[in-house]
């Protein structure tokens, strides 16, 4: 629980360290952080849903073989579950790709 405390301040840290580079000077180069800032949200995004799908297979795994007649109604949900997800690193690719882009 400690670790997870860290990190939350540690984040906290950063997003309150943010309006520090908000205000830039035209032409100064400040598109230059655009394509780190795309890779590491990509990265991210695609590393926490690879953990949470991960995570619901387990689960659902797990219920099967708990209760394995219940498989259709397991398996209907994990595929919802699993489509959700998915979803969730798709639309972040697309809102990185209309930032870059945009910049």
């Amino acid at each position: 629980m400690k670790v997870m405390q860290y990190v939350f301040m540690t984040l906290a840290v950063m997003l309150v360290a943010s309006p520090a580079f908000a205000q830039t000077a035209a032409g100064d180069g400040s598109g230059q952080w655009v394509p780190l800032a795309a890779g590491l949200g990509m990265a991210l995004a695609a590393g926490l849903c690879g953990l949470g799908q991960g995570k619901a297979t387990a689960s659902a795994t797990e219920a099967l073989a708990r209760n394995p007649g219940a498989r259709p109604g397991i398996f209907v949900f994990l595929i919802l579950g699993l489509a959700f997800i998915e979803s969730l690193a798709l639309f972040t690719f697309v809102i990185i790709f209309l930032k870059v882009k945009a910049s």
